[in-house]
């Protein structure tokens, strides 16, 4: 049976009080990066997620919290340590949830400022502990972060939260302990109303992070117990795809995806929307996508097929690219012959020599990690100030170009067309009217 507790609502998502389970996520971009925190909560609202919390470490971070609610439908929660500062300003720039841990916010008098600023603006807080921040006094008194100490804690600042006359709350205590997870929640359950949001922190790499969220979160909600839930882990794509060999391996049924092209994401979209139960965004986001993109490639389908080289950039160097990529895949299907398809060796060196002997139609750059003006420095040290640079087809018909980020490095997701679209009036500007 599930336990009955009260209902909070974050921007029309109710939590608690007999609503359905909800998934959330967090974004690991730098909050003050627009681009490349947008592509993220884009790509969690297409694939179903429900609330997405995001770190608010900076006035930065608080800025663009507007922007962010201005292009998503999606709750969005304000993930504040420390700064109470942070949070007052959060609630007043249109947040729709702060997660605080109130211990180490500050005194009461902090605190009631932050109580004050949420019960203004009408948004929750959510009293968040974790094993790695409890008081010093709780600590002391236990000796170790234990599910008591846990749910003392949770308790504790429910309480001062309580004392201003503030009730919207959720309450969250996580630990990477699994066993301290689930004993310290059965007991926050057993004591109070408010809903409760699952977590194992610091849950790991993909294989053993799996496993302990699973059991974490699995455990009690088979005892009824949690409302929201998420999942902790710090996997990359190698430990992704060990973990999806070992489910396969083992005859566990799982799906696995690799987005590459927008057929990929069509096929992971419609299983994500098919298991949520929103067709309609597969409507939305899917079909509408693939009409936008048909709609581009039918237009080009009879043009001459330009040459074109492809290079990622990055502070410290630079690779030719093929089809293995967002923009590969692209520039393939709309037609371009990439010079690495005769030209093999460019895939390990990007030869200069042998790029000018093949004098590509257009050349295109897209840069990698957290400098672009690094990247560009690199272009231009080792490719750009070379005189024979300037002597390429590309290069004197302005042929040369940086593609956006959010368009061709991160996933577009919703935005497939217009990726698609944009490549397209560059290699074939005579149709750019048609094309739209």
């Amino acid at each position: 049976m599930r336990r009955e507790c009260k209902r909070i609502t974050v921007r029309g998502v109710g939590i608690g009080g007999g609503e359905r389970v909800t998934v959330q996520s967090m974004t690991n971009s730098d909050t003050a990066d627009r681009a490349a925190t947008l592509a993220q909560i884009k790509r969690l609202e297409q694939c179903g997620c429900d609330i997405v919390r995001f770190t608010v470490n900076s006035l930065d971070a608080v800025k663009n919290i507007p922007y962010y609610s201005e292009n998503t439908s999606l709750p969005l929660v304000a993930d504040i340590h420390f700064d109470y500062k942070l949070a007052v300003e959060s609630a007043a720039a249109g947040i729709n949830k702060i997660r605080i841990n109130p211990g180490n916010i500050g005194g009461d008098d902090r605190v009631r400022k932050v109580v004050n600023a949420c019960r203004s603006a009408g948004i929750p807080i959510r009293v968040g502990v974790n094993g790695g921040s409890l008081e010093k006094e709780i600590l002391a008194k236990y000796g170790a972060p234990t599910a008591e100490a846990l749910a003392e804690s949770a308790l504790e600042n429910i309480k001062r939260l309580e004392r201003f006359d503030f009730d919207d709350i959720v309450v969250s205590a996580k630990s990477s302990d699994v066993r301290v997870m689930i004993n310290a929640n059965r007991i926050i359950a057993s004591r109070c109303n408010y809903p409760l949001h699952l977590g194992v922190t610091e849950a790991g790499a993909l294989r053993g992070g799996t496993v302990k969220g699973a059991i974490g979160i699995g455990a009690l909600l088979a005892d009824g117990i949690g409302d929201t839930v998420r999942m902790s882990l710090s996997a990359d794509i190698a430990a992704q795809v060990d973990m999806h060999d070992a489910l396969t391996s083992a005859g566990i049924p799982h799906a696995y995806y690799r987005v590459d092209g927008v057929s990929d994401y069509l096929a992971m979209l419609e299983q994500f929307c098919q298991m949520t139960g929103r067709e309609d965004l597969y409507e939305e986001n899917g079909l509408a996508v693939q009409a936008e993109v048909d709609r581009v490639l039918e237009a080009v389908q009879d043009e001459p097929h330009p040459t074109v080289l492809l290079l990622r950039a990055f502070s410290s160097g630079a690779k030719a690219k093929g089809d293995d990529n967002l923009a590969g895949v692209i520039l393939r299907d709309l037609g371009a012959e990439n010079l690495v398809e005769k030209h093999e060796s460019l895939l390990e060196d990007v030869s200069l020599e042998e790029v000018i002997a093949a004098d590509p139609d257009f050349i295109f750059v897209v840069t990698m990690g957290s400098s672009e003006e690094a990247a560009l420095d690199y272009m231009e040290q080792n490719f750009e100030s070379n005189p024979a640079w300037a002597e390429l087809t590309a290069v004197q018909e302005d042929h040369y170009v940086l593609l956006p980020k959010e368009l061709f490095h991160y996933k577009p997701n919703a935005r497939w067309g217009e990726s698609y679209a944009y490549l397209a009036k560059i290699l074939y500007p005579e149709l750019a009217a048609e094309i739209g």
